[in-house]
């Protein structure tokens, strides 16, 4: 059976620098996986078949050090912001003379009808808020500054 995947990718230093950052590692709960400063955050729903992949050498920093905890926003409230946030995203992605298409490397495949489950849509919810403060971006509403 072939896998379904959400990706948000952005690749946004050079390669090189990439490799200057330090590998403090860090668990994050439910995941059991380990994450280095600036290595890629991957969640996944095995069950589902589901997983996302984010690439943002400040996200999985900002993940552990100003998130707010899991289970403060319900699965509900987490899927309709992401609901919003990743339609504005995708459309984003088709104006690329409109929004910086280095922003805006590639849609993200998340269907509204589908429940993939608590951290993906953590996961995804996160990475919307980090993303809007640090690059400075409004996908649509309120957006909290942290």
């Amino acid at each position: 059976m072939m896998k379904s995947s959400v990706y948000i990718v952005l690749v946004l230093i050079v390669l090189a620098s990439l490799f200057s950052c330090k590998t403090s590692k860090t668990t994050l709960p439910n995941t059991a996986k380990t994450v280095a400063q600036g290595d890629p955050v991957r969640i996944a729903n095995d069950k589902l078949e589901y997983e996302v992949i984010i690439i943002d050498p400040g996200f999985s920093t900002w993940l552990v050090s100003t998130a707010l905890p899991r289970n403060y926003y319900s699965q509900n409230y987490l899927e309709n912001k992401n609901r919003i946030w990743v339609s504005e995203w995708n459309s984003r992605v088709l104006q690329p003379m409109r929004y910086n298409p280095n922003l805006y490397e590639m849609t993200i495949n998340y269907d509204p009808n589908v429940d993939y489950g608590y951290e993906v849509n953590y996961l995804i919810y996160n990475y919307m808020v980090y993303f809007q403060n640090r690059y400075k971006q409004k996908l649509f509403g309120h957006v909290p500054l942290r």
